[in-house]
């Protein structure tokens, strides 16, 4: 019989590819995806340590899992619990010292090892039972990083519908003040050219079209090459862009100090690459941006800007942004706001700081009282929804290239991502489910826009975005 497996995704693209392929390690031992955790065998919650108060939701979980790992038990049956993901990394020993029904407990660089945790768990379990002990949580942990790359134990991805992402590069060495990921993701590591490639192949024959490239620094990628060079983000997009029947690429997040010209040329060379960039910048503070230790000032980051909007004139940026870091004046927020106006985004994410146990940042002086940063936040969002809304409006009239890949919520509607990651639905026929289709957009709304069809395919594969 099948066991079923649920995996709870929290944060960003790399955890909900990490969560993938974790269902792709434990497919081959039987486990089935299921609806939802009481209809599970096992639960794995990935994790994500970069929100605000990461570990204390993850404890409130394993709390209502533990419930339900009770109710199974009395019925004669049993639930493994993994925890997964960056939180585990970090709070490994503390999880399994706060919650010791939780079985395993797996770091980001540790799931390709998860079939063998799992027999190492029923084990214990057989013999727990054979003893008649109480079945108490088996306490696996594994939160080391190995010397060997994890993607060389692992089985070609699964894919459903036609985009996908694709994993390029992992860890960080920038070490912002504000930021684990260095701790929890470990150094930074690009996967070869040819094992990229290979895989992007064996999606597209599975029938995907889009591809977004991961890293926690994608741009930061520096792959061997087939002929032994090191290659970069740039030429990697470009071997990629010939492959036939990948008509779309993105890659997020990048990192500002990591753009090199050869990707700036990339943006104007390969018509697949898509005319939108995910570009944190965090703070328009050069002192700000001293004390997060990022590496460039706020007129570098616009100069950056400039380059790849005079390769490609329709491009478009999304960004980060944190309000009220330790020492953040008025003045410094002001240098914010300013960024904004001068750079213009379509879309953002904006955060008000919140320590992380562990890093720099968490100890220094001068923290923002909680209600600066609320007024911060509120202002900050204000001008970027602004922004984004009127970015939307400006499309209203023009055509634009949509892969249609949902169902939307009216019938005989479909629903897709413009090149700038815009939500678009559209009335159009079943047939062009998983296909690029030209829409006209005739409506926008503050996160969406709506489109009639003009044609299923582009005229051609080099025509841009925005007419």
């Amino acid at each position: 019989m099948k066991k079923h497996l649920y995996i709870k995704t929290y944060g960003c693209q790399m955890n909900v590819y990490d969560s993938g392929r974790m269902a792709d390690v434990l497919a081959p031992i039987g486990y089935a995806p299921a609806e939802a955790p009481d209809g599970a065998d096992m639960v794995i919650l990935n994790t994500c340590h970069i929100r605000e108060k990461a570990a204390e939701k993850v404890f409130s979980e394993l709390g209502r899992l533990r419930v339900l790992k009770d109710e199974k038990r009395a019925a004669g049956g049993d639930l493994l619990i993994a925890v997964a993901g960056c939180v585990a990394q970090a709070e490994g020993e503390e999880i399994l010292a706060r919650a010791p029904f939780v079985d395993i407990v797996l770091g980001p660089q540790a799931y390709h090892k998860l079939p063998e945790m799992v027999a190492q768990a029923e084990r214990a379990a057989a013999t727990a039972a054979a003893e008649g002990k109480p079945k108490a949580g088996r306490g696996i942990l594994d939160t080391d990083f190995p010397a060997e790359p994890k993607f060389d134990f692992l089985p070609a991805p699964s894919v459903s519908g036609p985009a996908a992402f694709l994993s390029i590069q992992e860890g960080c060495d920038k070490f912002c003040t504000f930021c684990v990921v260095p701790y929890t993701r470990g150094a930074e590591y690009s996967r070869p050219v040819a094992a990229i490639v290979a895989e992007a192949r064996q999606m597209v024959a599975a029938g995907v079209t889009e591809i977004t490239l991961l890293g926690q620094n994608v741009n930061a990628f520096h792959g061997e090459g087939a002929d032994g060079t090191e290659w970069g983000l740039g030429r990697l997009c470009r071997e990629l862009g010939a492959i036939d029947g990948l008509t779309r690429i993105r890659y997020t997040t990048s990192h500002p100090r990591d753009v090199d010209d050869d990707l700036v040329a990339a943006h104007r060379d390969v018509p697949a690459l898509m005319p939108f960039i995910h570009l944190p910048v965090q703070s328009g503070s050069d002192r700000i941006l001293r004390a997060m230790n990022r590496g460039h000032t706020a007129d570098q980051y616009r100069t950056i800007v400039d380059r790849l909007k005079g390769a490609r004139d329709d491009l478009a940026l999304s960004s980060d942004f944190i309000v009220g870091f330790p020492g953040e004046t008025d003045a410094d927020f002001a240098a914010t706001l300013k960024l904004v106006e001068d750079v213009g985004y379509i879309q953002a994410y904006s955060f008000k700081y919140s320590p992380r146990p562990g890093t720099p940042a968490a100890g220094m002086p001068n923290q923002v009282p909680e209600a600066v940063k609320d007024e911060r936040l509120a202002a900050l969002q204000a001008l970027l929804n602004n922004q984004q809304a009127a970015f939307n409006q400006s499309c209203i009239g023009r055509e634009m290239d949509v892969l249609l890949d949902r169902e939307g919520r009216h019938a005989g509607q479909l629903l897709g991502r413009s090149p700038y990651m815009q939500p678009v639905h559209a009335t159009a026929p079943a047939a062009l489910f998983g296909r690029v289709a030209r829409l006209r957009i005739v409506s926008a709304g503050p996160l969406s826009l709506g489109g009639e069809l003009v044609a299923a395919d582009p005229p051609s594969s080099s025509e841009r975005a925005c007419a």
